[in-house]
């Protein structure tokens, strides 16, 4: 599944491999999210490897089955589900599977999850474990919902209605994920640091409470998501690895395999199997 840009008015389409997909126009109520409606219309059923991007991930099923999410040797049962910025190798698999997807930035996460980033503990945990009982509430009312525009415009006023009750992100940690992020990872902490008027202790400290990671781990997993994206479009090794800042072909084959858990080649080849 890929996420999409969210708005108030679903444009349906049938993907060629049998998945429904919902897609919105316009803008979110709240900043930083993206959105898309998924349905299995033809029993293809879901093996999804996930990857580690600049985003939190939120999942809510809607299908009579849960997913299960493999990871770390261990397969547990999730209705809804969020992964973190950098989950580890982790697969989710499903039969039928009907969902809302939602796409996080790390400032629109700090808000409406309800705890800090970092607890999530680089996994993919349970939604049921964040949110509890809202959870469910909003699971049931998206699956009495008739339409996708019911659904996604039920799920962006529950995430704005949370965002309205949290504290906000810190300007300088956020000022300073947005110049990673426009930067494409190539940044030092240093500079980072001076940017902000912080020591390099007090960014790590504030950046990593309310990001989820250091900054230098984040600056790792923005060049590793535009290194990824290229891979799987099929740039060769060579050239990903010059134009994404690494030093030579081993750097980057040793950011891939942290992150993923797979080889540069591999990741190449898994865009090649699902197309």
């Amino acid at each position: 599944m890929r996420s999409h840009q969210m708005g108030s008015a679903p444009v349906h389409r049938e993907a060629e491999d049998g998945w429904e997909v919902a897609v919105p126009v316009g803008r979110p109520a709240l900043d930083g999210v993206r959105m898309a409606g998924f349905r299995d219309r033809v029993d293809a059923g879901l093996d999804m490897r996930v990857l580690p991007q600049p985003a939190v991930v939120v999942v809510i099923g809607l299908g009579d089955a849960p997913m299960t999410v493999e990871s770390a040797g261990v397969s547990r049962p999730a209705r809804s589900l969020v992964a973190s910025l950098s989950p580890g190798p982790t697969r989710i698999r499903g039969e039928r599977v009907e969902c809302v997807e939602v796409c996080l930035s790390p400032r629109a996460a700090y808000a409406v999850l309800g705890v800090s980033p970092r607890e999530l503990d680089g996994a993919v945990t349970g939604l049921d474990d964040l949110w509890g009982r809202q959870e469910r509430l909003l699971r049931e009312r998206l699956g009495d919902a008739g339409t996708w525009r019911e659904r996604l415009g039920l799920t962006d006023a529950f995430l704005a209605e949370r965002a309205a009750r949290a504290p906000s992100m810190s300007p300088e940690v956020a000022a300073v994920w947005d110049t990673i992020v426009a930067r494409r990872g190539r940044v030092r902490v240093a500079d980072l640091a001076a940017r902000c008027g912080w020591s390099r202790k007090r960014l790590w400290s504030r950046f990593s409470a309310q990001i989820g990671l250091t900054p230098k781990r984040a600056a790792m997993l923005v060049r590793f998501d535009h290194a990824a994206r290229a891979l799987c479009a099929g740039a060769s090794i060579s050239d990903v690895a010059l134009a994404c800042g690494y030093a030579d072909q081993p750097h980057l084959h040793r950011d891939v395999l942290a992150l993923s858990g797979c080889t540069p080649g591999a990741l190449a080849g898994m865009a090649t199997s699902a197309g």
